[in-house]
């Protein structure tokens, strides 16, 4: 038998959501995950319900950041010429 999920907030978890989603999808959505400094469970629960992400700055959401704006200056660079 499984251990039964408590949350930090003392909330059972018992119940599983599962979806599909296109290549595209799923890396829009990695990316978002690892600049909110969330989980991916709490990430996507705040998005579908509608509640407020608030990103609490770490080492971790700093790389993201980080390696996020360079990819964007890449792409920016390779367009410019």
């Amino acid at each position: 038998m499984s251990a039964k999920n408590l949350d930090n907030h003392n909330r059972w978890r018992s119940k599983t959501i599962a979806f599909r989603v296109s290549p595209e999808e799923n890396e829009q959505i990695e990316i978002a995950v690892r600049l909110s400094g969330l989980t991916k469970q709490d990430y996507i629960t705040r998005r579908l319900l509608n509640r407020d992400i608030v990103v609490q700055g770490n080492p971790r959401v700093y790389k993201a950041l980080r390696d996020q704006l360079a990819a964007v200056l890449g792409e920016l660079r390779g367009r410019g010429g």
